[in-house]
Protein backbone atom coordinates (compact mmCIF):
# COMPACT_ATOMS: atom_id res chain seq x y z
CA UNK A 1 0.00 0.00 0.00
CA UNK A 2 1.27 3.41 -0.89
CA UNK A 3 0.81 6.08 1.77
CA UNK A 4 1.78 8.79 -0.73
CA UNK A 5 -0.94 7.71 -3.18
CA UNK A 6 -3.42 7.24 -0.33
CA UNK A 7 -2.66 10.76 0.94
CA UNK A 8 -3.19 12.14 -2.56
CA UNK A 9 -6.55 10.39 -2.87
CA UNK A 10 -7.51 11.61 0.62
CA UNK A 11 -6.76 15.19 -0.41
CA UNK A 12 -8.82 14.76 -3.58
CA UNK A 13 -11.71 13.46 -1.47
CA UNK A 14 -11.40 16.33 1.02
CA UNK A 15 -11.61 18.67 -1.97
CA UNK A 16 -14.60 16.81 -3.43
CA UNK A 17 -16.53 17.00 -0.14
CA UNK A 18 -15.97 20.76 -0.13
CA UNK A 19 -17.49 20.99 -3.61
CA UNK A 20 -20.28 18.42 -3.30
CA UNK A 21 -21.24 18.80 0.35
CA UNK A 22 -21.13 15.00 0.71
CA UNK A 23 -20.22 13.48 4.05
CA UNK A 24 -16.93 11.64 4.39
CA UNK A 25 -18.83 8.33 4.27
CA UNK A 26 -20.62 9.21 1.02
CA UNK A 27 -17.37 10.46 -0.52
CA UNK A 28 -15.45 7.28 0.32
CA UNK A 29 -18.29 5.01 -0.83
CA UNK A 30 -18.54 6.83 -4.17
CA UNK A 31 -14.76 6.78 -4.55
CA UNK A 32 -14.49 3.03 -3.88
CA UNK A 33 -17.38 2.26 -6.25
CA UNK A 34 -15.81 4.27 -9.08
CA UNK A 35 -12.06 3.74 -8.57
CA UNK A 36 -10.65 2.18 -11.71
CA UNK A 37 -7.10 1.40 -10.60
CA UNK A 38 -6.01 -1.25 -8.09
CA UNK A 39 -7.87 -0.42 -4.88
CA UNK A 40 -5.50 -2.75 -3.01
CA UNK A 41 -2.69 -0.26 -3.68
CA UNK A 42 -4.44 2.21 -1.38
CA UNK A 43 -4.64 2.33 2.40
CA UNK A 44 -8.41 2.72 2.67
CA UNK A 45 -8.27 2.71 6.46
CA UNK A 46 -5.98 5.75 6.38
CA UNK A 47 -8.19 7.51 3.81
CA UNK A 48 -11.35 6.89 5.85
CA UNK A 49 -9.67 8.02 9.09
CA UNK A 50 -8.36 11.21 7.48
CA UNK A 51 -11.70 12.17 5.96
CA UNK A 52 -13.59 11.39 9.16
CA UNK A 53 -11.00 13.24 11.27
CA UNK A 54 -11.04 16.34 9.10
CA UNK A 55 -14.85 16.39 9.05
CA UNK A 56 -15.08 15.97 12.84
CA UNK A 57 -12.37 18.56 13.59
CA UNK A 58 -13.00 20.99 10.74
CA UNK A 59 -13.86 23.96 12.95
CA UNK A 60 -10.69 23.60 15.01
CA UNK A 61 -8.50 22.91 11.95
CA UNK A 62 -9.94 25.92 10.14
CA UNK A 63 -9.45 28.11 13.21
CA UNK A 64 -5.76 27.14 13.28
CA UNK A 65 -5.46 27.94 9.59
CA UNK A 66 -7.32 31.26 9.92
CA UNK A 67 -5.24 32.30 12.93
CA UNK A 68 -2.01 31.72 11.02
CA UNK A 69 -2.88 33.56 7.82
CA UNK A 70 -1.27 36.91 7.15
CA UNK A 71 -3.46 39.43 5.33
CA UNK A 72 -5.77 36.64 4.15
CA UNK A 73 -9.16 35.29 5.07
CA UNK A 74 -9.85 31.58 4.91
CA UNK A 75 -12.71 32.09 2.44
CA UNK A 76 -10.24 33.63 -0.05
CA UNK A 77 -8.04 30.52 -0.16
CA UNK A 78 -8.64 28.33 -3.20
CA UNK A 79 -10.49 25.13 -2.39
CA UNK A 80 -7.53 23.01 -3.53
CA UNK A 81 -5.14 24.88 -1.24
CA UNK A 82 -7.61 24.72 1.64
CA UNK A 83 -7.98 20.95 1.16
CA UNK A 84 -4.18 20.60 1.25
CA UNK A 85 -3.94 22.79 4.36
CA UNK A 86 -6.68 20.86 6.14
CA UNK A 87 -4.95 17.58 5.36
CA UNK A 88 -1.56 18.90 6.49
CA UNK A 89 -2.94 20.32 9.75
CA UNK A 90 -4.89 17.13 10.44
CA UNK A 91 -1.79 14.99 9.97
CA UNK A 92 0.34 17.24 12.18
CA UNK A 93 -2.24 17.51 14.95
CA UNK A 94 -3.96 14.13 14.98
CA UNK A 95 -1.73 11.51 13.30
CA UNK A 96 1.02 10.13 15.51
CA UNK A 97 2.22 7.91 12.66
CA UNK A 98 3.11 10.93 10.49
CA UNK A 99 6.03 13.10 11.63
CA UNK A 100 5.19 16.81 11.43
CA UNK A 101 7.90 17.59 8.87
CA UNK A 102 6.71 14.71 6.69
CA UNK A 103 3.16 16.10 6.81
CA UNK A 104 4.47 19.49 5.66
CA UNK A 105 6.67 18.03 2.91
CA UNK A 106 3.83 15.88 1.63
CA UNK A 107 1.52 18.90 1.62
CA UNK A 108 4.11 20.77 -0.44
CA UNK A 109 4.34 17.86 -2.89
CA UNK A 110 0.55 17.95 -3.29
CA UNK A 111 0.72 21.71 -3.79
CA UNK A 112 3.30 21.28 -6.55
CA UNK A 113 1.05 18.78 -8.29
CA UNK A 114 -2.35 20.43 -7.82
CA UNK A 115 -1.72 24.15 -7.41
CA UNK A 116 0.59 26.90 -8.61
CA UNK A 117 4.14 27.91 -7.71
CA UNK A 118 3.12 30.82 -5.45
CA UNK A 119 0.91 28.52 -3.41
CA UNK A 120 3.86 26.37 -2.37
CA UNK A 121 5.45 29.13 -0.28
CA UNK A 122 2.03 30.19 1.04
CA UNK A 123 1.18 26.66 2.23
CA UNK A 124 4.67 26.15 3.63
CA UNK A 125 4.43 29.40 5.60
CA UNK A 126 1.00 28.63 7.06
CA UNK A 127 1.87 25.04 8.02
CA UNK A 128 5.21 26.11 9.50
CA UNK A 129 3.46 28.67 11.72
CA UNK A 130 0.90 26.11 12.81
CA UNK A 131 3.64 23.62 13.61
CA UNK A 132 5.24 26.13 15.97
CA UNK A 133 1.89 26.68 17.64
CA UNK A 134 0.96 23.05 18.17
Amino acid sequence: MSRKLSREKAMELVFSTMISGDSHIEAVDTFVDNYEDDIEALDLTYIKEVLKGIEENKEYIDSLIEKNLQNWKINRISKVNLAILRLGVYEMKYRDDVPDRVAINEALDLTKKYSDLKSKSFINGVLDKILKEI
